[in-house]
């Protein structure tokens, strides 16, 4: 991804384009899957870990990166698919190896529709399977 598409990213998410924004918009997209903080710090050292946290923060806020709670080191993030800054519709299944304490994302996996409740109402998912990868099965 280069610099215009990382723009055009950002601003399809009404979010305001600065350096730093675009660093950890290109750092998401190189990963092969979703990211804990201290990976993206440990990744982008020109950024300190406050400064990568609050821009995190403002891309959930855009629905430009889910949040996803692994069941692991805490919580990981990955950028969105759906390109919506309003709501989130790139909804999928996750799983987390055991092992390696990685998290990958099988987005052609859909979260099977699960009906609530009367009252009940639905903001998001976090469909996460636990088990071993095939790299640590080796």
């Amino acid at each position: 991804m280069n610099k215009n598409d990382s723009v055009r990213l950002l601003e399809l998410h009404d979010i305001k384009p600065t350096a730093n924004r675009i660093v950890v918009v290109n750092a998401l997209m190189e990963c092969e899957r979703p990211m804990s903080l201290s990976e993206l710090e440990y990744k982008i050292l020109t950024i300190d870990k406050s400064g990568i946290f609050r821009t995190l923060t403002i891309f959930k806020e855009h629905h430009l990166v889910h949040v996803i709670e692994d069941g692991g080191e805490g919580v990981r993030y990955e950028l969105c698919h759906s390109h919506n800054h309003k709501h989130d519709d790139d909804v999928h299944v996750h799983f987390f190896c055991e092992h390696c304490h990685k998290t990958y994302c099988f987005e052609n996996i859909k979260i099977p529709q699960v009906d609530l409740p009367d009252g009940y109402e639905m903001t998001t998912v976090n469909y996460v399977i636990k088990g071993c990868c095939p790299e640590c099965k080796k």
